[in-house]
């Protein structure tokens, strides 16, 4: 135990919260926050893989690029006592193409890493008492292997996967790379290369990369890979072989709570300050927010606002088929000899990005805050209904058809109500996702907890009870997805820090927003809603084939933004990355 400023301090759990468009480190004690940020600090490295799709910063807040966030909390007042960015680049080298720079996301987080372990001693604090923890150039490649499946349906893996076959999953990225990129050809032929989601090839570079890292991944994040076997718990080979990708290039498959390596110095850095440090959490970006926001209870939910919404729902040992729309998706598995939890997600892909489009395509306010004063001029969106199907929609439609409409305009519209109106239309789609949940579970939610940047925004969560007619639920520490993979991180056997046992978990305190409309008037507006959703569909042609069993047709053509915060795929030459020009 180490004397800290304002007591003293036990022992620290570090937590990497890695996205696509930020990198956060957070320390934490005894579940309470002492440090979050893209700087990280740590003994036993936890890590958030996947993709990070509730980033406050770049989704909904002032800033419009990618960053990477430090801040530094008291354990005891959660009161801010630093703040540290560093922003990541995102290239786009044509129309609908996005990519990154996987070394980039390395170096951030070392960087934050060691700026953490300075700022944790400017603390007095003792690091060694760390435990821690829209690209569419696919879709060709979907066709064509459409074309491969009778009678062309998308949900022919579904039993298996929980998937359907669209350009967002991880198989297909890396067959569309062995297609078109022939150095990652010819270092697959040759057995120089490895493939998996970027928590993977931060686990394998941060325990030595070529020198001996350890290439694995959790359960959660390959679950969301198309290869992957949600009842086996294991990659499918009839699975690998459709694909035509090898089963060795793959990482091993391990819990989302184990010591899976030893932190190794940096060849960048000189301190190494957190060399010897075990990594022992792992947790898919949704998955973690549900283990932050401690739904361990079959039918527990949460809701994750950031670029777009994400919605799951705890269905407990046994996968749900959903028959509305839905995905179904290993939620967590919290150690090696413990049984995985499944959950229903429901996503929605326009969400804090409909802010940022007011923002940055209409100009209509010059920030997320703006945008909610606007709204809050007016009390209503007086018949103004706004659609944000930018490039489709999600769940529970999946209707690649669908474009974006504004409608009921009269000529005392204005921006307010054009405002108003985009908070709405966040909120019910949110509705919809769980009238869907509902639908599948036979069980209705009878409070909905939600995290992600958007929560800031009060007038938004109090609509989202008006229109869903339950309590909404926000947790006072929203990091909710670092956090989860710190209490992965800090449960895992050999570490210890904590039990997950509902009985010894933490009390958390919440901010709760009460309906304050009549149901009536919810379901009138919800319903008029319902209605501008039918008008925006069929604007747009597709190529789709008829589907078997009469399931609706999964559109393909995802929007970039959601893209860029699903699962990142790097292809990783196991022997020469550090040579790769």
């Amino acid at each position: 135990m180490s004397a800290a400023k304002g007591g003293a301090m036990g022992p620290l759990v570090g937590s990497i919260d890695q996205g696509t468009s930020s990198t956060r480190f957070l320390v934490e004690v005894d579940c309470r926050l002492i440090t979050l940020g893209c700087n990280s600090a740590g003994s036993t490295l936890s890590l958030s893989g996947g993709p990070d799709y509730r980033d406050g910063a770049s989704s909904y807040g002032n800033s419009g690029g990618s960053s990477s966030w430090k801040l530094v909390f008291n354990a005891s007042t959660a009161e801010l006592l630093s703040l540290h960015q560093v922003e990541l680049k995102q290239q786009f080298p044509k129309e609908g193409w996005v990519e990154q720079d996987p070394k980039e996301i390395l170096q951030s987080v070392y960087e934050c890493m060691e700026t953490t372990c300075e700022q944790l001693k400017t603390l007095d604090i003792d690091i060694a008492n760390i435990k821690v923890w829209l690209d569419l150039r696919t879709q060709s490649t979907v066709e064509k292997l459409l074309e491969k499946i009778p009678g062309h349906n998308r949900y022919f893996f579904k039993s298996r996967t929980g998937l359907p076959l669209t350009t967002y999953f991880s198989a297909v990225k890396l067959r569309w790379l062995l297609d078109n990129v022939k150095e990652v050809r010819q270092a697959v032929q040759e057995g120089r290369a490895l493939f998996g989601t970027v928590d993977s090839w931060l686990i394998w570079s941060l325990t030595g990369g070529q020198n001996g890292g350890t290439h694995c991944t959790d359960v959660t994040n390959a679950s969301r890979t198309l290869l992957f076997n949600i009842h086996m718990l294991d990659w499918d080979a009839d699975l690998c072989k459709f694909f035509e990708i090898p089963m060795e290039m793959l990482p091993q498959v391990r819990s989302s709570s184990e010591i899976y390596g030893l932190m190794k110095i940096s060849p960048s850095l000189s301190s190494g300050a957190l060399t010897g440090v075990p990594i022992s959490g792992c947790l898919g970006d949704q998955s973690a927010a549900l283990v932050g926001q401690m739904c361990f209870k079959d039918g527990q939910a949460k809701n994750t606002y950031g670029t777009g919404c994400f919605l799951l729902f705890n269905t407990g040992h046994k996968p749900t088929v959903s028959e509305h729309g839905l995905l179904t998706t290993v939620a967590y598995k919290l150690g090696k000899d413990k049984p995985a939890c499944y959950a229903l997600e429901g996503s929605v892909a326009i969400a804090g990005a409909l802010i940022r489009w007011l923002r940055d395509n209409l100009c209509i306010a010059k920030s997320g805050e703006e945008v909610e004063k606007l709204a809050a001029e007016v009390d209503s969106s007086h018949g103004c209904y706004f659609v944000p199907a930018f490039s489709g929609l999600y769940a529970p439609y999946w209707e690649p058809t669908a474009r974006g409409i504004i409608c009921g305009l009269t000529q005392f519209t204005n921006k307010s109500h054009i405002a108003f109106a985009a908070l709405e239309a966040v909120c019910f789609q949110v509705r919809e996702i769980l009238d869907a949940m509902n639908k599948d579970c036979g069980v209705p939610l009878t409070q909905l907890q939600v995290d992600g940047g958007m929560t800031r925004n009060k007038m938004l969560m109090q609509l989202q009870a008006d229109i869903l007619c339950i309590p909404v639920v926000k947790p006072s520490m929203p990091e909710t997805t670092a956090l989860g993979a710190a209490m992965a991180a800090g449960a895992a056997e050999g570490v210890g820090i904590w039990s997950l046992n509902p009985d010894d978990l933490p009390a958390v305190t919440y901010e709760r927003f009460e309906p304050q409309i009549k149901s009536e008037e919810s379901e009138c507006r919800y319903a008029r809603w319902k209605k501008a959703v039918k008008k925006s569909m069929g604007w747009e042609e597709t190529s789709s084939k008829p589907q078997m069993n009469g399931e609706t047709s999964i559109f393909c053509s995802l929007p970039l933004h959601f893209f860029v915060m699903s699962s990142l795929i790097l292809l990783i030459g196991a022997k020469y990355i550090s040579g790769c020009k």
